[in-house]
């Protein structure tokens, strides 16, 4: 996959097909986007494009203001699916300014659009003020097929990226995962901790996030990490470990079971599975690490099942 980051003058040269939004979470809704623009790809010859933002082009304060995947764990999943081009746009004032029409004519002839595929809630240019009929109305003006998709719905619903995180707030990440099509997961650097699962016989990697991240309730739950293209099973805590700590700072702590590597300074996924249990403080060390011990137990009979 080429990925272009921080760039307004890049250009392709080679036919595409293209599918455009923020796509973050890259939820089912997202999937049929992807699906639709490989198919065209297949019978036409085009090369893959998907265009997004590297900031989400309408910030908001609190929990809803908050992404389902960081830049980079979009990429990863965008490489994976096989893409062949990631463009990601820089929100600079050019470009919250731009009409849509104007953005329609810079895209298309950038990167050599064929074809545009997008969702019935696709928004662009100004204030949003261009829509999928925009795209319509554009098609025969400047060249391209545009295939405008329905909503996919569940439970009455359409699912969109505010669907899945009102899930994972409330701590649903079962039903989360079905809106998502895959595990939720997350993705940064494993940073040094106080060691002290390693002393009770029981290693974790640490990971922080910044605070526009959005993560699971604090609790136990039953993961999966993903290390150099094998699953292991795992138990990861999201909070601030009560019992030996009172900073109160939120981060992701996993206990990969059956790996005895080295992972500090690597960017492994974790993806959560189940919760098991809230966040607790216990009277001593001892009782964590029995019930950490039952945890793994309890997490290890669930994934063999």
């Amino acid at each position: 996959m080429k990925y272009i980051q921080n760039q307004l003058d890049y250009t392709i040269d080679e036919d595409t097909v293209i599918t455009l939004g923020k796509f973050d979470g890259l939820h089912r809704g997202h999937e049929l986007l992807m699906e639709t623009m490989f198919e065209k790809s297949r019978q036409c010859g085009y090369r893959t494009v998907v265009f997004t933002f590297d900031v989400p082009p309408r910030p908001q304060e609190g929990p809803e203001g908050k992404v389902l995947t960081t830049n980079e764990e979009k990429r990863f999943i965008f490489e994976k699916s096989g893409v062949d081009y990631l463009f990601e746009c820089p929100f600079t004032p050019e470009i919250r300014s731009m009409p849509p029409g104007r953005f329609i004519e810079w895209i298309v002839k950038a990167f050599h659009v064929r074809c545009i595929v997008v969702g019935k809630d696709f928004g662009f240019g100004h204030r949003r003020e261009g829509n999928y009929l925009t795209l319509l109305d554009c098609a025969d003006r400047f060249g391209y097929e545009a295939i405008v998709l329905e909503k996919i719905r569940e439970d009455g619903r359409d699912i969109s990226s505010s669907f899945v995180r009102e899930e994972i707030r409330k701590g649903n990440i079962e039903k989360a995962n079905r809106l998502l099509g895959y595990s939720f997961f997350v993705m940064n650097t494993v940073i040094d901790g106080k060691k002290l699962g390693r002393t009770l016989g029981i290693p974790t990697i640490n990971m922080e996030f910044e605070k526009d991240k959005l993560l699971p309730p604090n609790g136990v739950y039953a993961s999966r990490v993903k290390i150099d293209g094998r699953d292991y099973a795992a138990v990861t805590n999201v909070g601030c470990k009560p019992t030996v700590s009172d900073s109160g700072k939120i981060g992701v702590e996993t206990h990969i079971i059956d790996y005895a590597g080295n992972l500090y300074g690597k960017r492994p996924a974790v993806e959560f599975l189940r919760f098991v249990r809230p966040e607790m403080r216990f009277a001593s060390v001892e009782d964590l690490k029995a019930q950490m011990r039952a945890d793994i137990s309890f997490v290890t009979d669930l994934l063999q099942k």
